[in-house]
Protein backbone atom coordinates (compact mmCIF):
# COMPACT_ATOMS: atom_id res chain seq x y z
CA UNK A 1 0.00 0.00 0.00
CA UNK A 2 0.90 3.37 -0.48
CA UNK A 3 -0.27 6.69 0.71
CA UNK A 4 0.23 10.00 -2.05
CA UNK A 5 0.25 12.83 -0.20
CA UNK A 6 -0.71 16.31 -2.01
CA UNK A 7 0.87 19.56 -0.46
CA UNK A 8 0.38 23.13 -1.07
CA UNK A 9 0.98 26.41 0.17
CA UNK A 10 -1.05 29.58 0.48
CA UNK A 11 2.19 31.73 0.16
CA UNK A 12 2.71 30.70 -3.23
CA UNK A 13 -0.23 30.27 -5.96
CA UNK A 14 1.56 27.89 -8.51
CA UNK A 15 3.48 25.29 -5.37
CA UNK A 16 2.73 21.98 -5.39
CA UNK A 17 4.16 18.67 -4.29
CA UNK A 18 3.07 15.34 -4.32
CA UNK A 19 4.96 12.52 -2.06
CA UNK A 20 4.21 9.00 -1.98
CA UNK A 21 5.19 6.78 1.10
CA UNK A 22 4.30 3.52 2.94
CA UNK A 23 2.12 4.11 5.10
CA UNK A 24 4.50 2.43 7.70
CA UNK A 25 6.79 4.94 6.91
CA UNK A 26 6.97 7.35 10.38
CA UNK A 27 5.79 11.13 10.34
CA UNK A 28 9.76 12.24 10.54
CA UNK A 29 10.39 9.72 7.40
CA UNK A 30 7.44 12.26 5.85
CA UNK A 31 9.33 15.36 7.32
CA UNK A 32 12.09 14.40 5.53
CA UNK A 33 10.98 13.57 1.70
CA UNK A 34 8.81 17.29 2.58
CA UNK A 35 12.42 18.82 3.36
CA UNK A 36 13.96 17.37 0.51
CA UNK A 37 11.07 18.07 -2.32
CA UNK A 38 11.63 22.13 -1.13
CA UNK A 39 15.02 21.99 -0.66
CA UNK A 40 15.14 23.57 3.52
CA UNK A 41 17.14 22.42 5.86
CA UNK A 42 16.98 20.43 8.94
CA UNK A 43 17.63 22.61 11.54
CA UNK A 44 14.21 24.26 12.03
CA UNK A 45 11.20 22.89 14.69
CA UNK A 46 8.34 21.38 12.99
CA UNK A 47 5.15 20.06 13.79
CA UNK A 48 2.30 18.29 12.06
CA UNK A 49 -1.29 18.72 13.28
CA UNK A 50 -3.83 16.32 11.96
CA UNK A 51 -6.47 18.35 11.43
CA UNK A 52 -10.91 17.72 10.41
CA UNK A 53 -12.21 18.59 7.46
CA UNK A 54 -12.09 22.82 8.10
CA UNK A 55 -8.50 22.18 8.85
CA UNK A 56 -9.04 22.81 12.78
CA UNK A 57 -5.85 21.45 14.67
CA UNK A 58 -6.64 18.04 16.38
CA UNK A 59 -3.66 16.47 17.43
CA UNK A 60 0.19 17.50 16.91
CA UNK A 61 3.01 15.34 15.72
CA UNK A 62 5.87 16.98 17.32
CA UNK A 63 9.49 16.51 15.92
CA UNK A 64 11.29 16.56 19.45
CA UNK A 65 9.29 14.90 22.57
CA UNK A 66 7.86 17.73 24.75
CA UNK A 67 5.40 16.42 27.00
CA UNK A 68 6.18 13.96 30.11
CA UNK A 69 2.80 14.09 31.36
CA UNK A 70 1.97 10.08 30.33
CA UNK A 71 -2.07 11.40 30.88
CA UNK A 72 -1.44 13.41 27.75
CA UNK A 73 -1.29 11.79 24.35
CA UNK A 74 1.58 13.13 22.46
CA UNK A 75 3.11 11.48 19.05
CA UNK A 76 6.80 11.90 18.26
CA UNK A 77 7.61 12.11 14.31
CA UNK A 78 10.23 9.19 15.20
CA UNK A 79 7.75 6.99 16.99
CA UNK A 80 4.89 7.49 14.93
CA UNK A 81 3.87 5.58 11.90
CA UNK A 82 1.88 7.38 9.49
CA UNK A 83 -1.02 4.63 9.51
CA UNK A 84 -1.78 5.56 13.62
CA UNK A 85 -2.85 8.80 12.99
CA UNK A 86 -3.98 8.49 9.44
CA UNK A 87 -6.15 6.40 7.49
CA UNK A 88 -8.77 7.66 5.23
CA UNK A 89 -7.91 9.18 1.99
CA UNK A 90 -9.10 13.19 1.81
CA UNK A 91 -7.47 13.46 5.52
CA UNK A 92 -6.09 16.89 6.26
CA UNK A 93 -2.99 17.87 8.04
CA UNK A 94 -0.32 20.74 8.25
CA UNK A 95 2.83 21.05 8.28
CA UNK A 96 3.83 23.73 10.32
CA UNK A 97 7.73 24.57 8.94
CA UNK A 98 8.15 28.29 10.50
CA UNK A 99 7.53 28.24 14.07
CA UNK A 100 7.93 31.73 14.81
CA UNK A 101 5.31 32.99 11.92
CA UNK A 102 2.78 30.17 12.03
CA UNK A 103 3.74 29.28 8.27
CA UNK A 104 3.32 26.01 7.10
CA UNK A 105 2.40 23.68 3.96
CA UNK A 106 -1.39 22.25 3.91
CA UNK A 107 -1.23 18.71 3.22
CA UNK A 108 -4.28 16.26 2.45
CA UNK A 109 -4.11 12.43 1.56
CA UNK A 110 -5.34 12.37 -1.92
CA UNK A 111 -5.18 8.93 -2.46
CA UNK A 112 -4.30 5.54 -1.11
CA UNK A 113 -2.77 3.22 -3.65
CA UNK A 114 -3.44 -0.48 -2.71
CA UNK A 115 -1.80 -3.65 -4.12
CA UNK A 116 1.92 -1.79 -4.18
CA UNK A 117 4.55 -0.90 -2.23
CA UNK A 118 7.28 1.57 -1.98
CA UNK A 119 10.72 1.20 -0.03
CA UNK A 120 11.45 5.05 0.39
CA UNK A 121 9.48 8.32 -0.07
CA UNK A 122 9.47 9.76 -2.98
CA UNK A 123 8.14 13.63 -4.46
CA UNK A 124 6.14 12.45 -7.71
CA UNK A 125 5.20 15.59 -8.37
CA UNK A 126 7.26 18.62 -8.53
CA UNK A 127 5.76 22.60 -9.62
CA UNK A 128 6.44 26.08 -8.55
CA UNK A 129 8.89 27.64 -6.18
CA UNK A 130 9.04 26.81 -2.83
CA UNK A 131 8.16 30.12 -0.35
CA UNK A 132 11.23 30.50 1.71
CA UNK A 133 12.24 28.24 4.28
CA UNK A 134 12.23 31.34 7.32
CA UNK A 135 11.54 34.80 7.36
CA UNK A 136 11.61 37.18 10.23
CA UNK A 137 8.64 38.58 12.09
CA UNK A 138 9.01 41.99 10.76
CA UNK A 139 8.81 40.91 7.07
CA UNK A 140 5.68 38.71 7.96
CA UNK A 141 3.98 42.12 9.44
CA UNK A 142 5.40 44.41 6.26
CA UNK A 143 3.96 41.69 3.87
CA UNK A 144 0.66 40.85 5.62
CA UNK A 145 0.14 43.88 5.48
CA UNK A 146 -2.30 43.44 8.97
CA UNK A 147 -0.52 45.77 11.41
CA UNK A 148 -0.60 48.50 9.81
CA UNK A 149 0.37 51.09 12.23
CA UNK A 150 1.60 54.17 9.94
CA UNK A 151 0.22 57.76 11.43
CA UNK A 152 -3.18 57.16 9.91
CA UNK A 153 -3.62 53.79 12.24
CA UNK A 154 -5.71 55.53 14.81
CA UNK A 155 -7.32 58.40 12.72
CA UNK A 156 -6.75 62.26 12.59
CA UNK A 157 -3.66 63.06 14.41
CA UNK A 158 -5.56 66.13 15.24
CA UNK A 159 -7.88 64.66 17.95
CA UNK A 160 -9.10 66.37 20.84
CA UNK A 161 -8.85 64.83 23.90
CA UNK A 162 -11.87 66.38 24.99
CA UNK A 163 -14.25 65.03 22.31
CA UNK A 164 -13.34 61.33 23.67
CA UNK A 165 -16.81 59.57 25.11
CA UNK A 166 -15.53 58.90 29.24
CA UNK A 167 -18.10 56.62 29.74
CA UNK A 168 -16.14 53.92 27.73
CA UNK A 169 -13.19 54.36 29.79
CA UNK A 170 -14.92 54.25 33.54
CA UNK A 171 -12.40 52.44 35.77
CA UNK A 172 -9.52 53.90 34.09
CA UNK A 173 -8.60 56.49 36.49
CA UNK A 174 -8.97 57.31 40.66
CA UNK A 175 -12.01 59.90 40.28
CA UNK A 176 -14.56 57.54 38.58
CA UNK A 177 -15.80 54.75 40.24
CA UNK A 178 -15.27 51.11 38.20
CA UNK A 179 -18.84 49.98 36.52
CA UNK A 180 -20.48 47.35 38.66
CA UNK A 181 -20.01 43.59 37.40
CA UNK A 182 -23.02 41.71 36.23
CA UNK A 183 -23.77 40.11 39.58
CA UNK A 184 -23.99 43.81 41.12
CA UNK A 185 -26.29 45.03 38.43
CA UNK A 186 -28.52 42.31 38.85
CA UNK A 187 -28.90 42.83 42.36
Amino acid sequence: MIYRFTIISDETDNFIREIQIDPEDTFFDLHQAILKSVGYTADQMTSFFICDDDWEKEKEITLEAMDDNPEIDSWVMKETPLNELIEDEKQKLLYVFDYMTERCFFIELSEIITGKEIKTAKCTKKEGEAPKQTIDFQETVSNSGSLDLDESFYGDQDFDLEEFDKEGFEGFDDESDPAPSSEEEHL
